[in-house]
C-alpha cells in the first residue's frame, strides 16, 4: 500500500467541488496493471467531469484526467514487467473509473500499451487523447484519398487540443490548411502551427442555406452544430468531412444535398473505445513521420493544485493548445 496525492472532485449537497486530497492505493478500483502516474494532461472530457457533469461521470467523489503516462508497479497479468513505460488514454479511464489526476491508477490489462521509443513522456502527454483523435481524423483523410495537392483543409476549433495538433500534422504533411478560430490573438500562434489562413465563424457562410460555394477538399471538426453544416455545406465534390467533437452544439441541422449533389463524406471519429491495433498504429505514425517539429510550442504545464483554475480557464475558451499536467 502507498499513500498518494489525488485531485478529487466531491459531490455535496447538489453542489461539487475539488481538491487535493491523500489516498492509499488501496482505495483504487479493482484492476490489473497499478501504475505510477507520471504526467496526465488536460482534455474538455476532464473539465466536464471536474465540473459535475453526469454525462461523463456518474458516481462521485471521483479523479478525472482520462490520459496516463507513468511506469508499470506491479502487473497480475504478466504482460508489462516493472517499471515499463507505458501510456493510457481514452476507454473508461478518467470517467467513471478513477483517472490520471492522482500519481497510481490501476487499470485493465488490456486498456494500456507500451509508450512509444521515440516520444518522452511529457510529449505523450502533449498528444494525450487530443493527439489520438487529431491523428484518427488525419488517418481517416488519407484512407478516403484525400491528396495534399488538391485544395484546402479546413480545422475547426483550431485553438483546442485536437484542432491545433490537427493543424500541426496536417501541415507537416504538406496540406494547406485554412484554420478556423474566433481568437484574434491566435492568428500568428496558428500559422507558426503551420495554417496557411485563419478565418473566423462567420466567414464558412450562412449554414441555414441548402448548400454554400465549393472550397474544402476535407475537413476536420471538433465543433459540431451550426459549424459542422456549414462546412459540409462547402466541401468540394467528393470531399471528405471528419467529425469528432460537439463543443458548439451535439445537433446537426442539415439536409442532404451535400451528400447526394457533391458525394460528400461525412466520418464520425471516436477515440475513447478504438481497438489497440489502430491505436498502436496511429501512437507509431505520431511518435514518428507525423510528430511536429514546434510540438513543445503547443503546450503547457501544470501540477495537480493549478487544475481548478485550468478547468475554469478551459470552459471560460481561454485555453489554447493543450495542457500537460506534472505529477513528478
Amino acid at each position: 500500500m502507498s499513500n498518494f496525492q489525488a485531485f478529487r472532485v466531491f459531490e455535496e449537497d447538489n453542489q461539487f467541488s475539488s481538491r487535493v486530497v491523500e489516498r492509499t492505493t488501496e482505495e483504487l478500483p479493482d484492476g490489473d496493471v497499478l501504475i505510477r502516474v507520471h504526467y496526465s494532461s488536460l482534455n474538455y472530457k476532464d473539465a466536464l467531469s471536474t465540473t459535475g457533469n453526469k454525462g461523463v461521470t456518474k458516481q462521485y467523489p471521483h479523479t478525472p484526467g482520462i490520459d496516463v503516462v507513468g511506469e508499470v508497479v506491479d502487473d497480475r497479468t504478466g504482460t508489462f514487467a516493472p517499471q515499463n513505460p507505458v501510456l493510457v488514454t481514452g476507454f473508461d479511464l478518467g470517467m467513471n473509473t478513477d483517472g490520471g489526476f492522482g500519481e497510481y491508477v490501476r487499470v485493465p490489462a488490456n486498456w494500456v500499451m507500451p509508450l512509444p521509443a521515440e516520444l518522452t513522456p511529457p510529449e505523450s502527454m502533449i498528444f494525450g487523447t487530443a493527439g489520438l483523435t487529431a491523428g484518427l481524423m488525419v488517418q481517416a483523410l488519407l484512407e478516403h484519398g484525400v491528396p495534399t495537392n488538391e485544395g484546402e483543409i479546413l480545422v475547426t476549433g483550431a485553438t483546442g487540443g485536437v484542432g491545433s495538433l490537427a493543424v500541426a500534422i496536417l501541415a507537416k504533411l504538406g496540406y494547406q490548411v485554412v484554420a478556423v478560430s474566433g481568437k484574434s490573438d491566435a492568428v500568428d500562434w496558428l500559422k507558426a502551427l503551420g495554417a496557411q489562413e485563419v478565418i473566423g465563424r462567420d466567414a464558412l457562410g450562412d449554414p441555414n442555406r441548402p448548400l454554400l460555394k465549393e472550397r474544402w477538399r476535407g475537413v476536420v471538426d471538433v465543433v459540431g452544430g451550426t459549424t459542422l453544416a456549414a462546412a459540409i455545406k462547402s466541401t468540394r465534390y467528393g470531399g471528405t468531412v471528419t467529425c469528432s467533437g460537439l463543443a458548439g452544439s451535439a445537433d446537426l441541422p442539415l439536409n442532404v444535398f451535400p451528400f447526394i449533389l457533391r458525394g460528400v463524406q461525412l466520418i464520425g471519429i471516436d477515440s475513447v473505445q478504438c481497438p489497440m491495433p489502430k491505436r498502436q498504429q496511429i501512437w507509431q505514425k505520431l511518435s514518428r513521420e507525423w510528430k511536429p517539429a514546434n510540438l513543445d510550442a503547443l503546450s503547457s504545464t501544470i501540477t495537480l493544485s493549478d487544475i481548478a483554475a485550468r478547468v475554469e480557464a478551459m470552459l471560460a475558451g481561454s485555453v489554447r493548445g493543450r495542457t500537460v499536467v506534472s505529477l513528478i
